[in-house]
């Protein structure tokens, strides 16, 4: 009996130094092996790992990305403007003996890169007037500001064996004192916009307003001088069929005749039909049989 309750202790003592022996990693995790407070190894592929039973623990740290919403917070820009800046940092751990060694857990980590963020931002403000921050330009020139920032936040963060992946700005606000000023400076430029727009329209239009003027006298004036021309051919024709009409007797005699049954047709167009005639009128004689 007592030799069965033995063998038992021993198998319960077995498993659990063997249950002590191991520990298994994941493909999203960093594992850490600590010994009296100091790490002795540090694994970062998954699968089964052996450990000295009661004398090592682990720590895990994880390989994902960790979002981390900084708290709103004021800056100064260039031009002595306080703004209140919302922002957050994703990042992700690195180097774990170094996590480790200088924060140890997310949240100091977190604190951390508040402090890091800010004192950044801080900075890089400092250098910008408010109007450089605040307007209607190209957000591509904001977003170099922002991967600056970026940039730096992630190069002091290598010192504690983390990388800052991002830090995105996701609004700018304005203290209540400062609304107005700004929200009327932007009306104002808006309104100088839109003058500049009106006038440059306005001078466009007299462009064109001149150059169809322009054309329009040149039509009228090249169309005068194509009727005086015509004109001018019509009366040099009818004086060499004048000329041709009168240079006989015969011709003269006919036009004149000509003449006077035009006249004569012309006088009977309306309902009075009597025609008065001088007795000595070749019409007369004609119609007549005297002539």
């Amino acid at each position: 009996m007592k030799k069965t309750i033995v063998i038992a202790l021993l198998v319960l003592a077995l498993v659990i130094v063997a249950a002590n022996s191991f520990y298994v990693v994941r493909e999203n995790q960093y594992a850490c092996v600590v010994e009296f407070s100091k790490i002795v190894d540090t694994k970062d592929q998954a699968g089964l790992h052996f450990k000295i039973p009661f004398l090592h623990s682990v720590k895990y740290f994880s390989k994902a990305a960790q979002f981390y919403d900084i708290p709103p917070s004021e800056v100064l820009t260039s031009d002595k403007q306080n703004m209140t800046v919302d922002c957050y940092v994703l990042w992700q751990i690195s180097d774990p003996l170094r996590f480790y060694q200088t924060l140890g857990t997310s949240g100091v980590a977190e604190q951390r890169l508040d402090a890091l963020t800010y004192n950044t931002l801080k900075n890089v403000m400092g250098t910008l007037a408010q109007a450089d921050i605040i307007n209607m330009e190209d957000g591509a020139k904001r977003n170099e500001i922002y991967d600056g920032i970026a940039g730096t936040v992630d190069e002091l963060a290598q010192t504690y064996g983390i990388n800052v992946l991002d830090v995105k700005i996701k609004r700018f606000d304005l203290p209540e004192s400062n609304l107005n000023a700004v929200y009327s400076r932007m009306i104002s430029e808006r309104n100088q916009m839109a003058e500049k727009y009106t006038a440059d329209g306005n001078y466009e239009a007299s462009l064109l307003r001149n150059d169809v003027d322009k054309q329009v006298n040149i039509t009228i004036s090249n169309a005068k001088a194509e009727a005086a021309k015509l004109e001018a051919e019509g009366e040099a024709e009818y004086m060499r069929l004048l000329a041709e009409a009168y240079d006989s007797q015969e011709k003269k005699e006919f036009y004149e005749f000509i003449l006077a049954l035009d006249a004569l047709k012309q006088s009977l167009t309306g309902s009075e039909k009597t025609v008065i005639l001088d007795g000595d009128s070749k019409l007369a004689q004609i119609l007549t049989g005297n002539g």
